[in-house]
């Protein structure tokens, strides 16, 4: 198998899929969906191709509304962990 085909993490197979995607940009959270990945058959490491991190930078920064908008809610572990 071509070493381009190997996780560089684990040395696992890497095989393609579609997934959902979730990338921080600035203090905001964002999720592109059907997004074109390789997976790690062993450790799941997802890799995008530099292509597509450039068009889904170039879609955030068109300031294009997105297809639809979800709320995510959010808990502070401060409030519910014990100091350690």
């Amino acid at each position: 198998m071509s070493k381009k085909k190997r996780c560089a993490i684990c040395g696992g197979v890497k095989k393609k899929s579609i997934q959902t995607v979730d990338r921080h940009w600035g203090d905001k959270l964002l999720i592109f969906e059907d997004v074109p990945v390789e997976v790690c058959t062993e450790c799941g490491e997802v890799w995008l191709c530099p292509e597509t991190v450039e068009t889904m930078e170039k879609v955030v920064k068109s300031g294009r509304a997105p297809e639809k908008t979800i709320p995510i809610p959010v808990w502070s572990m401060k409030k519910h962990l014990q100091p350690v």
